[in-house]
């Protein structure tokens, strides 16, 4: 467990006691240990212009890839931008999925198959395999040996898609996305522990698409102007939304969002930034169950939210569902799909994103 997810998991047992002082108290904790910042910042720096210069070895294979990924810790919207990646190529392309498989129980090379779980992939993973049937998803901390697993299958892909490897350089991604969110950009943020950036600003230079994810819908053109100003990178710079759907699913119904929010229901959620999926739904009368990113539900938790449902319908994110759908098949449980939308420009990144693919034969 990282310092991030300690001070989450912290910040969720006081949420109801005293989470002013308790964020003071944190603050106050990460500039304490600004030294260790700025070792953590030399150390990255190093390692990073050692593969910038060729004095370590950064692998290039036979196929376009293209790795998404973010500067920060986390709560950048990966997941829906690789599904829009995925919706995107797959009509024309076999596409190919690569992960860590973030807390996974399973170890080494995974290739999704039918008995795949959460447990053997990780969520996000999961997720993909879940909702998209005509793609290869797999997982490997490894990613050199994930690639080569990928493309000595008997239908090797045409594309790879990386997720969360920005920070991997073993692999020489031809194509790089960095994410970064719209209330906590990365040239406001320092890096770990007393920020949240895993290594210097610096590292975006590697990046040839920038997008600004979790955009209010109005943000105007002025607005987009000074966000590329302050992020000082020289590519083209997008800023997306997440489309909540008008529906929440479930395995064998749906029900609509404009009606559930006057129902009283139990909201859960283990993700990185909860508010806006919470404040999407929320009704006066809800009860709000909040849990760390990549929770690991425990038969405490399942028991816990069991107890609060009161006959009440469970509304959760996609990510948590697939981790807590297994042990709670027996009740009203439903999932609120997201996307990542574009506020303008879209059909300009599609098409950066086509003609990599299109014209790669190599990830060089």
């Amino acid at each position: 467990m990282d310092v991030v997810q300690a001070m989450n998991l912290t910040l969720i047992f006081f949420h109801s006691k005293d989470k002013i002082l308790y964020i003071r108290a944190m603050i106050f904790f990460r500039k304490i240990l600004f030294p260790f910042s700025v070792l953590y910042a030399l150390v990255t720096a190093i390692r990073n212009f050692l593969y910038d210069k060729n004095l370590l070895t950064s692998h290039v294979y036979p196929l376009p890839i293209i790795a998404v990924g973010n500067l920060s810790v986390g709560g950048t919207g990966k997941s829906p931008q690789i599904e829009y990646l995925i919706r995107l190529l797959s009509n024309e392309y076999r596409v190919a999925v690569l992960s860590r498989g973030y807390k996974r129980k399973s170890k080494g090379f995974v290739l999704a198959d039918e008995n795949a779980s959460a447990e053997t992939l990780g969520d996000e993973p999961y997720q993909f395999y879940r909702k998209f049937q005509n793609i290869q998803v797999a997982v490997d901390a490894n990613r050199n040996r994930g690639i080569q697993q990928l493309i000595s299958q008997a239908q090797k892909p045409d594309v790879i898609l990386l997720d969360d490897a920005f920070q991997h350089r073993k692999v020489k991604a031809g194509l790089y996305i960095l994410l970064t969110a719209y209330g906590d950009l990365f040239c406001d943020d320092f890096v770990l522990p007393t920020g949240n950036l895993r290594e210097p600003r610096s590292g975006a230079h590697r990046a040839q698409i920038v997008v600004v994810t979790k955009c209010p819908a109005d943000l105007s053109a002025q607005q987009k102007q000074n966000i590329r100003h302050r992020l000082g990178v020289q590519v083209s710079v997008f800023f997306s939304q997440i489309a909540y759907d008008d529906e929440v699913l479930s395995e064998a119904k749906s029900l609509k969002v404009n009606e559930l929010r006057s129902v009283p229901k139990l909201l859960v959620a283990g993700i990185a930034k909860p508010a806006p999926f919470f404040a999407y739904l929320q009704h006066e009368n809800d009860v709000v169950l909040e849990f760390a990113d990549h929770h690991d539900f425990t038969s405490e938790d399942i028991q816990k939210i069991k107890k609060q449902t009161m006959n009440r319908v469970i509304v959760t994110t996609e990510k948590d569902y697939v981790r807590l759908w297994p042990h709670c098949s027996d009740m009203a449980m439903y999932y609120l799909p997201i996307r990542t939308s574009f506020l303008s420009e879209a059909a300009r990144f599609d098409q950066l994103i086509l003609d990599y693919v299109g014209t790669s034969t190599t990830n060089s």
